[in-house]
């Protein structure tokens, strides 16, 4: 089969091609375009085609299935509410430390890790490139929130509690994001999978994720490619924390353009 020469880091058989193309198929349908029924349809034929697959690829790919059936079953939202925050955390918190703790202590193999440094000084390059992504950001994302009205996704109530939880709730699904993507979803599918490949199926689920939460319209174009970058980033860093900390960058840009799209005269930083 000429798609498993391109895929195949050591021949994968027709049954996991066909259990990964599912994967990114349910993640789109059930996560990002909301069409539970065949979502979930999807999502089943995928995880059987697990059974028919090399005992090793079944139940590494078996987690990341687990992890996308709780998002599947979470209201994903960018409501700041307590009950609200505290109900998704709990799910999303699964979601990464189910993968982490069967593939330690079950599995023992640690193919889910969460390698925040790489053992050295950040280079000036890499200071550069988180300063260059913050003026991107301040271009691009206030634009994107104007163009598409997307910013009416988020609701920004006046008062310090509504104000704080939104930075937590923006803030805290950056990490998440970074945790579940790269460290549990590439972790994995970069095992079985030549880079380019692995990091393509993660940045398909990194946006299926984000376009529900609330990046609608062309959004999922820039998050797409912002995906594909960070995987590349932490190829070449291996540090969590360095491509958190650019997520953090783009995060903070995102709040304030946010208050700003609904209060102008409080941050009158933007020239959108």
């Amino acid at each position: 089969m000429i798609f498993s020469q391109f895929l195949d880091r050591g021949s994968l058989r027709n049954f996991e091609i066909i259990s990964l193309l599912f994967l990114a198929g349910s993640s789109v349908v059930l996560i990002a375009l909301q069409e539970k029924p065949l979502g979930w349809m999807l999502f089943a034929v995928g995880l059987t085609s697990l059974y028919f697959a090399r005992e090793n690829f079944a139940k590494h790919l078996f987690l990341i299935y687990l992890s996308l059936g709780l998002l599947g079953l979470t209201q994903i939202t960018t409501d700041i509410s307590y009950i609200h925050m505290t109900t998704m955390a709990m799910t999303l918190g699964l979601a990464v430390l189910i993968p982490y703790i069967v593939s330690k202590y079950l599995y023992k193999d640690a193919v889910v890790q969460f390698r925040f440094h790489h053992g050295r000084k950040w280079y000036r390059k890499e200071f550069v490139y988180i300063g260059v992504t913050a003026i991107l950001a301040y271009f691009i994302i206030p634009f994107y929130l104007s163009n598409t009205a997307a910013y009416l996704n988020w609701v920004v109530d006046p008062g310090v509690s509504n104000i704080i939880r939104l930075f937590i709730g923006t803030n805290a699904l950056g990490i998440w994001d970074e945790l579940f993507f790269i460290s549990v979803v590439l972790g994995i599918l970069r095992v079985y999978l030549p880079f380019a490949w692995a990091n393509l199926l993660q940045a398909i689920l990194f946006t299926s994720f984000l376009y529900e939460l609330g990046f609608t319209g062309w959004g999922f174009i820039m998050i797409f490619i912002f995906a594909l970058i960070q995987g590349y980033i932490f190829k070449s860093t291996d540090s969590l924390f360095y491509v958190i900390t650019i997520h953090l960058t783009l995060d903070f840009i995102l709040f304030l353009a946010l208050i700003h799209a609904y209060h102008p005269a409080w941050i009158p930083i933007f020239i959108i």
